[in-house]
C-alpha cells in the first residue's frame, strides 16, 4: 500500500535526500555528479544534517558501530558544516553533531573547519 512503511514516507522526498536516508552512496554520487545541490534542504535539514541524523539512527537501531561514511562524502563534495538549516534560521550541521552526541562526525567536521577557514567574516 502506498504511503505506508519507509518507502511510502520517502516517496515525496527528493532523490538526494532519499539516497542519504537509504545510505546509498553510489546513488548520491550520481545525483551530485549530475548537478544536484549539495546544500539542498528538505524539512529544514540539509543533506549533511540528514546524514548525521541517519548515521545516529542506524547506530541506535542496529547496535552497529557509529560511522561517518555519508558525512565524510558530503564534506568531500563541498557541504559546509557551518551552514544553518531551515533557510539559515536553524542550527548548523556541526551543532547538530555535537548536541546529538555524534562524536565521529564532530571530529571530522572540526577538522574540516580547521582546514577551511570561514572567509565571510
Amino acid at each position: 500500500m502506498q504511503g505506508s512503511g519507509v518507502s511510502g514516507v520517502l516517496d515525496d522526498w527528493t532523490p538526494t535526500h532519499r539516497a542519504v536516508e537509504m545510505e546509498d552512496l553510489p546513488a548520491l554520487r550520481d545525483l551530485l555528479d549530475a548537478g544536484a545541490d549539495v546544500h539542498e534542504e528538505r524539512d529544514g535539514l540539509t543533506l549533511l544534517h540528514r546524514a548525521i541524523d541517519m548515521e545516529l539512527d542506524a547506530h541506535a537501531l542496529t547496535g552497529e558501530p557509529l560511522h561517518v561514511d555519508m558525512t565524510a562524502y558530503l564534506l568531500a563534495r563541498g557541504a559546509d558544516p557551518r551552514r544553518r538549516g531551515e533557510g539559515g534560521n536553524g542550527v548548523s550541521a556541526r551543532h547538530m553533531a555535537v548536541s546529538s552526541g555524534h562524536w565521529l562526525a564532530t571530529c571530522l567536521i572540526d577538522e574540516w573547519i580547521r582546514t577551511h577557514p570561514d572567509t565571510t567574516d
